[in-house]
């Protein structure tokens, strides 16, 4: 008999147990997953489902799950899940952006992307938790980690500046540029930089900032000088900047300050003159290669420089007239004695008294540029056309520029157009056909052969007496041989006196006399020889001494 046994049965375990065990997974599954983050960008280039990785420092924390268009079509959501150790980067302030290779200012980033392949880059910020962000369509020039001061800059124009360009602080780099927006005037440029730690300490109050960026040209003294701040400012732009008296700078605030951004470090020094003084000048020359901004210069060294030229009409006389006016600065002018210590109008009408003129000239014979040159000319006359303006004047004398070297020019020019060049072109046909008569005429071409027989004629007897000189030499030695042989046979059979013919022989006369002849032949032959390797033309045209008897000689 089968008994029937009460109770659930253990095949049931089985079940149950794997139900606690797929509840258990599936609750650890969800326990230990990392928040869901959604981050919209412009557009999803780079960007893969199930590939594009989500990165904090190269480190993978999380990965790419879907994308999706937004709900009014005008960008893309990016849904990543996250590590569960990483949701505490997901903050108010946390940044995302993608990281494609990029070439800026700053050089060429994210290389590496073009094996690997875009990533979602993470900087974590601060503030309340927060799942829905922003992406950066760029990567952050600065990140949020890096200590400094942020700065303001005012600038005319933005020029070759972008951003990322560097900053420099002696030539060493400083800080970047973060931004740049037009100011609330629509003239002006808004730039946004941060200066770096240590540099950050240099900014203040008076510390001027100018433009780094191109190639400054100069020539001087020493030639041609080219400077810039380096080849990545040259390329994509750059800012410089200096602070008076580096030593005492120190901690302050500058947070609210809005720095003036210079054309360059030369107009910052320009503007360290702050005493000015406006002069007029009227020029009798033409102002053509004047214009605003042109120097003034005394003796060479700039005092001050053009503010305005314009024409103006007066209507009692119904003429033109074009007042310069120039601002001079007193401060470049260092004064030894107690001229400039009266006020600048006084003092520059002093020296108007002592012959202070103004005039204009020639800056550059290329350009045709003009600047006002200031000197003491007391001869010159004291001219002043007492306008009425608000501004002293200063007397003008005519200056040797442009204008005067063009109207000497033209003066010659007029001279050389009254020339008669078809006379003298008439005169000068002549005369070279009255040569070509003479040189090809017969009586020159007679002269010629004539000379030409006599040349060889005379050659012909140079040859003849250089031929018959060594034999004449050679024939008179032989002789004063044959002399000496006839006195040694005249000694053996004369009276011999002491071993020597008798002074009062009649041979002893007639050899002495015979000795005396020899040696004055000897001595003629040897100057006629002499004489003809000389003068070889002395045969036929005979010697000077000859031709001055001739003259002498009467007639």
């Amino acid at each position: 008999m089968i008994q029937e046994k009460g109770g659930p049965s253990l095949i049931w375990l089985i079940p149950i147990l794997t139900a606690l065990i797929g509840g258990w997974l599936i609750f650890h599954s969800f326990t230990d997953q990392g928040p869901l983050v959604t981050i919209t960008f412009r557009t999803a280039d780079g960007i893969e489902v199930d590939k594009t990785r989500i990165k904090y420092k190269s480190l993978g924390i999380g990965m790419v799950e879907g994308v999706r268009l937004s709900a009014d079509f005008s960008r893309v959501e990016v849904r990543a899940r996250l590590n569960k150790d990483a949701a505490h980067f997901l903050r108010r302030d946390t940044r995302f952006w993608v990281v494609r290779p990029t070439l800026s200012a700053r050089g060429i980033t994210g290389l590496g992307t073009l094996v690997s392949g875009s990533y979602i880059e993470i900087e974590p910020g601060q503030g309340a938790p927060q799942s829905l962000f922003v992406g950066l369509e760029s990567p952050p020039v600065l990140q949020s980690d890096t200590t400094g001061k942020r700065i303001t800059l005012l600038a005319r124009q933005l020029g070759s500046i972008d951003r990322g360009s560097p900053i420099y602080y002696q030539g060493i780099l400083a800080g970047e540029v973060l931004g740049y927006e037009m100011a609330n005037d629509f003239r002006n440029v808004l730039l946004h930089a941060f200066v770096k730690a240590p540099f950050d300490s240099l900014v203040r109050s008076n510390t001027h900032f100018w433009s780094g960026s191109g190639i400054d040209l100069s020539v001087g003294p020493d030639g041609l000088r080219v400077k810039t701040e380096s080849l990545q400012a040259m390329l994509f732009g750059g800012i410089a900047f200096d602070t008076p008296d580096p030593q005492e700078a120190g901690a302050e605030d500058v947070s609210g300050l809005v720095f003036t951004l210079h054309d360059d470090y030369k107009s910052i020094k320009d503007l360290s003159y702050t005493s000015k003084v406006r002069f007029v000048l009227y020029f009798e020359d033409s102002v053509r290669g004047l214009s605003a901004g042109a120097p003034v210069e005394f003796k060479g060294i700039r005092v001050g420089s053009v503010i305005d030229v314009h024409l103006e009409y007066d209507e009692r006389n119904a003429s033109f007239r074009i007042p310069v006016v120039v601002e001079i600065e007193p401060e470049r002018i260092v004064d030894r004695g107690a001229l400039m210590k009266r006020s600048p109008k006084e003092a520059f009408q002093s020296l108007v008294k002592r012959g202070l003129r103004a005039r204009l000239q020639s800056g550059s014979l290329l350009t045709g540029q003009l600047y006002v040159d200031l000197d003491m000319q007391p001869q010159a006359p004291l001219r002043l056309a007492n306008t009425g303006r608000a501004e002293p004047e200063l007397p003008t004398v005519r200056g040797a520029g442009m204008e005067q070297a063009l109207a000497s020019v033209s003066g010659i020019a007029a001279k050389l157009d009254r020339i008669d060049y078809a006379a003298i072109g008439a005169e000068l046909q002549g005369t070279l056909k009255g040569a070509n008569a003479l040189i090809n005429g017969p009586a020159l071409q007679s002269s010629i052969a004539d000379l030409a027989t006599s040349l060889t004629s005379l050659r012909g007897i140079l040859r003849a007496v250089e031929s018959r000189a060594e034999p004449l030499t050679a024939n008179l030695e032989q002789a004063l041989a044959a002399a000496r042989d006839a006195l040694e046979k005249a000694k053996t059979t004369m009276t011999l006196v002491d071993g020597a013919i008798a002074p009062e022989a009649p041979l002893h006369h007639h050899a002495v006399r015979l000795a005396q002849e020899l040696t004055a032949t000897t001595r003629s032959l040897r100057h006629l020889v002499d004489m003809l390797e000389r003068n070889p033309q002395a045969l036929l045209l005979g010697t000077p001494a000859a031709k001055e008897a001739l003259k002498d000689a009467p007639q």
